[in-house]
């Protein structure tokens, strides 16, 4: 059951839903990620930000910013499928068919190595190209999108075909999709002004930008919880069969969330143990504060 994320903000304050939120930002090109989060977290005056996979300086593009306690959740944000447009400058003369030849090559599963300026472990790791399509082609230069698995390098690839045609590079590059996040996201900019009219008493720009983070119960898996066993699950205890609403059967090593209803109570990971469905990897007390 898919969560009314747009009722469950109209009941929020604003202080609960930065201490549990997401803001998809339109990350330009210049500032590292880091410094976007940075911003972010002094622009609201709060204690942590963070976000769901670094953009190099010179990449746009969609970037979300978790916001509190929502940190937390990086991790299951940060390791899905990214789209991207860019473009790709041809080094030599090469026909469209020769070119579409080369990038065949290109999808599925690849081998790659990082780049040496990455901050990734500099080894031959396999990824996954989902889509690689030819938008627009203006003589060496090639507006393309493509879809791949997370902490894949699209300049390695662009290089990589480049080895095959003659030579070839990136020019420009900018993230349209990371998961579920999308476009159309919020600039710096759009994020000042909003908070200056909060500032002013009007509060329905900025809560229009913030997204709670009961989010994740419409990526992953979720099971209800009887209301008699909240409290056990807060205090952390391991999800029991007899928890549940209903029975379920879920393969060992998924990640899950557990709910009452609308309440999002923690992130969990099946182990299927005895009476154990799975354990706990954060749960969410909204009576607690930011940690």
């Amino acid at each position: 059951m898919k969560l009314d994320l747009n009722t469950l903000k109209a009941k929020k304050s604003i202080k609960e839903l930065i201490n549990f939120g997401i803001i998809n930002i339109d990350k330009p090109s210049g500032p590292t990620s880091f410094s976007v989060s940075d911003y972010v977290r002094k622009s609201l005056e709060i204690n942590k930000t963070s976000h769901t996979g670094t953009l190099d300086p010179m990449v746009s593009g969609v970037l979300p910013i978790l916001l509190g306690r929502a940190c937390r959740l990086s991790d299951y944000f940060m390791h899905r499928d990214k789209t991207y447009t860019g473009i790709m400058r041809l080094h030599s003369d090469v026909s469209d068919e020769k070119l579409k030849e080369i990038i065949s090559k290109f999808i599925g599963k690849i081998q790659q190595l990082p780049p040496v300026r990455s901050r990734v472990k500099r080894e031959v790791r396999e990824r996954e190209v989902i889509s690689f399509d030819i938008l627009e082609r203006e003589g060496k230069d090639v507006l393309f999108e493509t879809k791949v698995q997370a902490g894949t390098y699209i300049r390695k690839i662009c290089d990589d075909m480049g080895k095959e045609i003659g030579g070839a590079h990136m020019l420009e590059l900018r993230r349209t999709e990371a998961g579920i996040f999308a476009e159309p996201a919020h600039s710096l900019y759009d994020l000042d002004s909003a908070l200056e009219l909060l500032n002013k008493g009007d509060e329905s720009l900025f809560r229009e930008m913030l997204i709670p983070g009961e989010i994740i119960l419409n990526i992953f898996p979720s099971v209800n919880i009887r209301p008699e066993y909240l409290k056990k699950c807060y205090t952390g205890s391991p999800l029991f069969h007899e928890f549940l609403e209903s029975e379920i059967k879920l393969p060992t090593g998924d990640k899950i969330c557990a709910r009452l209803n609308n309440t999002f109570i923690g992130c969990y990971k099946v182990v299927n143990e005895g009476q154990i469905l799975a354990i706990p990897e954060f749960v969410f007390n909204s009576l607690k504060p930011e940690q």
